[in-house]
């Protein structure tokens, strides 16, 4: 047997053993603290702070910056967001040149007394900047009674100028630290392509508290929390709601080259960050992170918007109508009650699972889905009979004639009018006086010519009555006498909270919606995962709302830097270029996505693939 060349060298030898275990802490490069204090600078959130604790009385003690570096290193090392953790890092496992850096002393060799006074410094420093940020600043460490625990609540709902100035500035604090993440993949070119889908969620963020006590009538220590039920559970969990927005992506229609596989390839990073009550401001909140995304700087593109049936509880105005203007299309699921028939327009059209319909629509499309459970929502792909009925629907659905103009608004067409009409309606031959068709030769062997001629069309189903005794065109509905129709954002009333871009449960809306809430349950379980665990209220055990929020903050800052270094080493070059070659055409075009209606945008929109 030949011996390893190792073995016959004494010196390899003993350096292939084993090392036994030091008691020595581990040092942190200073690369590392580096970075993150140089994402820090770039979040622009220091001379926020810096200006609110202007003036304050007092020592300037040790300052926010440190802390807030120290617990990034501790959450990037799998610590959690913990005061106790930042101290230990900061004491005992920097390098001299980034405690230099952070202004910390050198604790090596000191008594007990010396670290014991570094900690008070570091958790004074936090309360003061959650005193700073703090809308009332109430006692934090005990149950208050419900009285007293109710005005400090009222806070956060009131409308005094000062405690709204203090809301909004913890809430621009929370929007930069994840929007510099976001910046950092941009500037990396790692959006390129994307065509701004975004998945929306609520996630609960447990409290370490019990919650309030009507017997003793004693609040939670947590004021502003409360129960957060999740989708089809029974039992809640007592804490705040987080609102989070992920960087999504679609999938190719069926037909396409590349069909099932992604539009772009992005990192699905978490792009918006909202902490509140749970059941307040749902899509206010969504609206609140998509606008802040918006006005960056980035000039990332808005494009679907896929939100779950919490979000179709809410009014127009809070939710639909904001995210339309922005310029976001709306991807939409339903409640088992408000599935089906969901009400009429003043133009006379029916609004059909979210999508406007032809006022003759058969009735048994139009209840297709009435009173259709979850279970069969998440199998509608393996139901061969309502597969067929959701077909069916298409042709009777209104036609867009224009796309959105910047305001949201958009014109929609009868589905009997147009030179390519999708059914063929006699109301609408009588009211318009179209002329008949001539007789024509058509080839059967011609898919395409058989499929446009009129005899193949669907057949609006007109009464009787009404073709013995054709009402005049006044006694019709709007959308019959006249064969556009233009629809406003928040135009449909109450109802215009279901109205959304993609035909409820067809292709184009599964290759929209179910990527898309794919892609917020990944971010959900990396956001869960041992590593940072925002599920876990022992990860982040300070007190209060504003401690919080900052804390998650920070969490999702680091979960966002996770993703990015996975997706870095993952993600190589040759698999980018393969990505390129597959979804680029033969004239150096990449194919343009197909709009919500189906229909690829003008020619003048491909986008030239980068070499």
């Amino acid at each position: 047997m030949t011996v390893p060349h190792a073995w016959r060298n004494t010196d390899k030898a003993r350096h292939c053993r084993p090392r036994p275990v030091t008691d020595a802490p581990p040092v942190i490069p200073d690369s590392k603290v580096g970075q993150l204090d140089t994402l820090l600078h770039d979040s622009g959130i220091l001379p926020l702070i810096d200006k609110e604790l202007e003036g304050r009385p007092g020592p300037d003690g040790l300052p926010v910056r440190t802390v807030l570096v120290g617990l990034l290193l501790a959450l990037h090392y799998g610590r959690g967001a913990n005061l106790a953790d930042a101290y230990r890092i900061l004491a005992g496992h920097l390098r001299p040149t980034a405690r230099s850096w952070l202004g910390v002393p050198d604790l090596t060799g000191a008594d007990t007394h010396a670290r014991l006074a570094f900690s008070r410094r570091v958790y004074r420093a936090f309360d003061r900047l959650t005193t700073a940020l703090d809308p009332h600043r109430g006692e934090r460490r005990r149950r208050l009674p419900a009285a007293e625990a109710a005005v400090i609540a009222a806070s956060w709902e009131d409308d005094d100028p000062e405690h709204v100035r203090r809301r909004a500035l913890l809430q621009e604090i929370s929007d930069r630290l994840v929007l510099v993440t976001v910046q950092l993949a941009h500037r990396r070119g790692l959006f390129t392509g994307w065509p701004g889908d975004v998945g929306a969620d609520t996630a609960p963020i447990p409290s370490w508290h019990h919650p309030p006590s009507r017997r003793r009538e004693l609040a939670s220590v947590d004021l502003t929390a409360g129960w957060h039920y999740c989708g089809g559970a029974e039992e809640g969990i007592f804490g705040h709601s987080a609102t989070l927005l992920v960087a999504a992506s679609r999938r190719h229609p069926d037909g396409a080259r590349q069909a099932g596989e992604r539009v772009s390839r992005h990192p699905q990073l978490a792009l918006g960050l909202v902490l509140d009550t749970p059941g307040k401001r749902v899509g206010p909140n969504t609206v609140h992170a998509l606008t802040r995304l918006a006005a960056h700087g980035l000039g990332l593109p808005a494009g679907l918007l896929a939100a779950d049936r919490a979000y179709t509880d809410q009014l127009p105005a809070h939710f639909a109508v904001p995210a339309r203007r922005l310029g976001y299309q709306l991807v939409l699921d339903y409640k088992q009650e408000h599935r089906g028939l969901q009400g009429s327009t003043a133009s006379g059209a029916l609004l059909v699972d979210g999508s406007l319909a032809c006022p003759a629509m058969p009735d048994p499309l139009i209840h297709a889905t009435t009173n259709l459970d979850d279970k069969a929502v998440r199998e509608a792909g393996d139901d061969e009979p309502l597969t067929q009925l959701l077909a069916a629907r298409t042709p009777f659905f209104l036609k867009r004639k224009q796309n959105p103009d910047p305001h949201g608004t958009i014109r929609l067409q009868c589905p009997a009018a147009g030179p390519s009409p999708a059914v063929s309606c006699a109301r609408f031959h009588q009211v318009h006086q179209t002329a008949a068709t001539r007789p024509v030769t058509v080839d059967l062997t011609n898919p395409r010519a058989t499929t446009a001629h009129t005899a193949a069309k669907p057949t609006v189903p007109i009464p009787t009555a009404e073709l013995l005794r054709p009402p005049t065109p006044e006694q019709l509905p709007k959308i019959c006498q006249q064969p556009t129709v233009t629809v406003h954002p928040g135009g449909l009333g109450k109802i215009d909270k279901f109205r959304q871009d993609r035909h409820y449960l067809q292709p184009s809306w599964q290759d929209a919606y179910r990527p898309a809430r794919a892609n917020v349950e990944g971010l959900n379980g990396r956001a869960k995962s041992h590593g940072v665990n925002i599920a876990d209220p022992a990860r982040r055990l300070a007190h209060g709302r504003v401690a919080q929020t900052i804390l998650l903050a920070l969490m999702i800052f680091t979960i966002n830097l996770d993703i990015l270094h996975s997706w870095t080493q993952t993600s190589t070059p040759i698999a980018d270029a393969e990505f390129v070659e597959r979804n680029t055409r033969s004239d150096g075009q990449r194919p343009p996505i197909s709009s919500a209606s189906g229909i690829p945008p003008p020619a003048d929109t491909l986008t030239t693939a980068t070499t």
